[in-house]
């Protein structure tokens, strides 16, 4: 009976009676084990044990969505915690794919999506992975109730306090701390919108707040606290060229010097030309360190080789 109740798969075994599929093994001899298991407890799910041992490891088994499956091997006997683990674990994670579940990327940030009800939900932005999975985490433990998350959630996976608000049913991770007597709630906010409004403004790029960025002034009643940051100004601010003013205005004397070298597809050995009267040691390197803070500026981009001011 080597093969009866088996299916093979491509890199895998179903486990297959009266057309239902009992479990999904990869390695083959697991599979004759987990077979004659669910044999020996009469098909039930309900009867296999969480922990068998075979050959001398212990096999940790969850039945999971009405299937059985055989989430690791371990030497010696795991405690409770351990398998409490790593069923949330392979909740989280079934397929062992790069984010997890519910969660894709789009250039640079991550979304959470979830199909409900045959509709699409997006339940949050995200520019670090980490704060994806946290909230991504906590909705499937809540099934996927945004009203849960609180000013300060304690995150399991890394161990440490995540500051969020929830937004138009979206969740938004405001800060991360090691420590939570260390949050103090007012700078989180006031970092939060000055973040927004530089990204508003061009100063910084975070595309994934772009839902917020009009919307400063009712976040701003929200948490009562004004967007305050220690480079910008954002007070009474009219129109972009304000903020260019700034930008230009704290430019240093060399970035200055650079930036009134760039005109339209300017190359970096005019560049060099122009500034020629500056020459020094490591003379190649500073004109290189200026022209990237130039971009990170957002004051110049650089096509290909040459660069241009930007139209801010």
């Amino acid at each position: 009976m080597d093969r009866k109740y088996l299916r093979e798969n491509k890199n895998s075994f179903n486990i297959v009676k009266n057309s239902k599929i009992y479990a999904k093994i990869t390695a083959y001899d697991d599979t004759i084990f987990i077979r004659d298991l669910l044999i020996q407890y009469q098909w039930d799910l309900n009867r296999v044990p969480s922990v068998v041992k075979n050959d001398g490891e212990y096999m940790v088994l969850a039945v999971i969505e009405d299937k059985l499956h055989l989430l690791a091997k371990y030497k010696t006997e795991p405690d409770e915690l351990a398998i409490a683990n790593l069923i949330k674990k392979f909740r989280r994670n079934p397929n062992n794919s790069a984010y997890g579940l519910n969660i894709t990327r789009v250039l640079d940030t991550f979304v959470i999506k979830k199909q409900i009800a045959g509709d699409e939900y997006i339940f949050g932005y995200y520019d670090d992975l980490e704060d994806a999975q946290f909230v991504r985490n906590l909705l499937l433990d809540n099934n996927w109730n945004v009203n849960v998350f609180r000013e300060i959630e304690f995150d399991d996976e890394t161990l440490t306090y995540r500051v969020t608000s929830v937004i138009d049913d979206r969740v938004y991770v405001l800060g991360n701390f090691q420590f939570k007597n260390k949050i103090n709630l007012k700078c989180v906010y006031e970092g939060f919108l000055a973040k927004i409004s530089k990204h508003k403004y061009g100063l910084a790029n975070y595309p994934h707040l772009d839902l917020l960025k009009d919307r400063i002034p009712e976040l701003e009643e929200r948490f009562q606290v004004k967007t305050k940051d220690t480079t910008w100004s954002f007070d009474n601010i009219n129109e972009e060229e304000s903020i260019l003013d700034q930008v230009i205005f704290n430019l240093t004397p060399f970035q200055q010097a650079v930036l009134d070298t760039i005109d339209e597809n300017t190359s970096c050995e005019q560049i060099k030309k122009s500034l020629i009267r500056y020459n020094s040691r490591n003379f190649d390197k500073k004109i290189q360190k200026n022209l990237d803070e130039l971009l990170d500026l957002k004051l110049i981009e650089k096509i290909g080789d040459n660069y241009s001011k930007t139209n801010l």
